[in-house]
């Protein structure tokens, strides 16, 4: 039998092992708190968003329509299309065209022409010109920059 100041000395020792095993348990628990409050957090959020709902038509990749930028292969002057690498765009009343700054008609284009413009996908697969212009796209005024920063200074 121990005596009483041994019993005594063996309750005032500290416990080790309980105070871990309570910090453990609480960091296990706050942490599991806080996941639930961030994965909660996203999805009230999305909730009450209505811009999120899904339309009804497909979403434009510009407000002009789809870009276009190639080389002219064919142009139907009959049929009112025009061959855009592998693309045959057709021309309507609708369609802008230019060329050197003016406006400009089908029968202006030539094979070869370098051109850019927008159109649109139409429910049929085919495609429609809204606008084109013949010549390179300029360039913007950043690129137009790098290559005289990139130049050497003669000295």
């Amino acid at each position: 039998m121990k005596n009483l100041s041994q019993r005594t000395s063996e309750l005032n020792q500290p416990t080790e092992p309980v105070t871990n095993n309570m910090k453990k348990s609480f960091l296990k628990l706050s942490l599991l708190v806080l996941g639930a409050a961030l994965l909660g957090t996203p999805a009230v959020t999305r909730a009450q968003d209505a811009t999120n709902t899904p339309s009804a038509t497909a979403p434009k990749h510009h407000a002009k329509g789809l870009p276009l930028v190639g080389k002219v292969a064919a142009v139907d002057t009959t049929a009112n299309t025009v061959t855009v690498g592998k693309q045959v765009l057709t021309i309507t009343d609708k369609t802008k065209i230019k060329k050197a700054g003016a406006a400009a008609t089908l029968a202006d284009i030539t094979m070869g022409d370098t051109v850019h413009g927008y159109y649109k996908k139409n429910d049929d697969g085919t495609l429609t010109l809204l606008s084109l212009v013949v010549g390179a796209p300029k360039k913007k005024a950043a690129d137009a920059a790098a290559p005289a920063a990139a130049a050497p200074a003669n000295n």
